[in-house]
This record gives structure tokens, C-alpha cells and sequence, in this order.
């Protein structure tokens, strides 16, 4: 709906230029109400189960210090059980308090996730910054072998 507000003697017949933004509008809002709905379905708490990793595996150091957290949630550093709390005196042992050595990081895998995330907490409070986690390499996928190509016998003339 327009409104002219011209005097009426004028005889001036041009056309008028005015935007109707009315369905501009429109559009904005669908527009807004599609972002709505769609923003929250893009974020899922869905529970993983991860998989395995097929990374490539980092070369090992000569003698790498491997820390060991067992099933019944005990350290073993190599073949050495090791306490909680004399874990740092033993890695400054160990490592001639070298912090910036990689230590690499077993745990069973009965092990809480909170359990591993502890020990880890007690090697940064260390000092030890470099943690390496070891796992199980994946098998590589075997290759298939393709079926041996059958030939239809041969016609006789």
C-alpha cells in the first residue's frame, strides 16, 4: 500500500520509486527461524566408542622410559614398581632430571579413563611435559586376492 503525498494540481504523472520491504522482511525471518531450528541439531552429545588409531608409529628412543599404570592401578617404571608419591624422586633418577624427555605412557585397558588422566597429572605436576601414549598397532588389513580368472574352453572347429 503506498501513500502519494503530492499536492493534487500537480500534474506530474511520473512513476514512483519507493522499495516495499515488506517481503524483504519476510525473507529475513524465515531465514531466521531455518538458523533457529537448525543451530542446536549441529551440536550432538552422542557417546563414541573411538577407534582404533592407524598412524604411523614414531621412532623409539634407544631406551625409552616406559610408565607402566596396571590393571590394579599400580606404576611400574620399566620393570620397577614405583609409589605415587616418590614417582618424581624416580623419574629425576631415572632420567638425570632431564624434564624435557619423552615419557612414554601404558596402561591396561581395564583402566578408568580418570585413573590415566590422574597418573598424567602427576607427571605434568613432574615436570614432565612430554607424554607419549602407547597402544596396540592395528593389523593391517589383509589384501584381498583377487580370484583367479576362469577362461570358458575354448570352441572346436
Amino acid at each position: 500500500m503506498g501513500v502519494s503525498l503530492r499536492n493534487g494540481d500537480d500534474d506530474d504523472t511520473g512513476e514512483v520509486a519507493d522499495i516495499n520491504v515488506t517481503p524483504f522482511i519476510d525473507v529475513v525471518l524465515v531465514l531466521l527461524i531455518i538458523f533457529m531450528v537448525a543451530a542446536p541439531l549441529s551440536t550432538v552429545d552422542v557417546p563414541v566408542d573411538l577407534p582404533v588409531s592407524n598412524a604411523q608409529p614414531q621412532e623409539r628412543p634407544n631406551e625409552p622410559l616406559f610408565l607402566t599404570v596396571s590393571n590394579d592401578l599400580n606404576l611400574v617404571m620399566g620393570e620397577q614398581p614405583v609409589e605415587r608419591g616418590a614417582l618424581q624422586a624416580a623419574l629425576d633418577a631415572r632420567t638425570g632430571a632431564k624434564r624435557d624427555e619423552r615419557i612414554f605412557l601404558r596402561a591396561d585397558e581395564t583402566v578408568a579413563y580418570g585413573d590415566l588422566m590422574e597418573v598424567m597429572n602427576l607427571l605434568r605436576s613432574a615436570g614432565y611435559l612430554k607424554i607419549a601414549l602407547v597402544g596396540l598397532e592395528s593389523a593391517p588389513a589383509p589384501a584381498s586376492t583377487p580370484a583367479p580368472a576362469q577362461t570358458a574352453p575354448a570352441a572346436q572347429p
